[in-house]
């Protein structure tokens, strides 16, 4: 199992308009294989940043399988815009 971990920084006052289009998007990569589980969190702090987890049975699954899919051209077409800067993106594994 592989934790994919990214920050997502959304452009201040777009944060509903990304809700809505997230909202669309995650079909898209939920019904992909080696898809697990996702959520996505709302900083307190500071409003315009969201944290996305999503499991995944393999790097590949993600890496390969999902960004190499046309649901991921989708997904980038519905989502990458409200990003200022992009988003880093990591995987982990769990060790305890």
């Amino acid at each position: 199992m592989v934790l994919e971990h990214a920050i997502l920084p959304v452009r201040p006052g777009l944060e509903a308009e990304f809700e809505d289009a997230f909202a669309l998007a995650r079909p898209l990569i939920t019904g992909m294989p080696g898809f697990v589980s996702l959520s996505v969190s709302r900083s307190v702090e500071s409003p315009n940043l969201y944290l996305l987890l999503v499991e995944w049975d393999s790097i590949e699954a993600h890496t390969e399988g999902f960004r190499g899919s046309e649901e991921y051209a989708q997904w980038r077409a519905l989502l990458h815009h409200f990003y200022e800067p992009f988003p880093v993106v990591e995987h982990f594994r769990q060790v305890l």
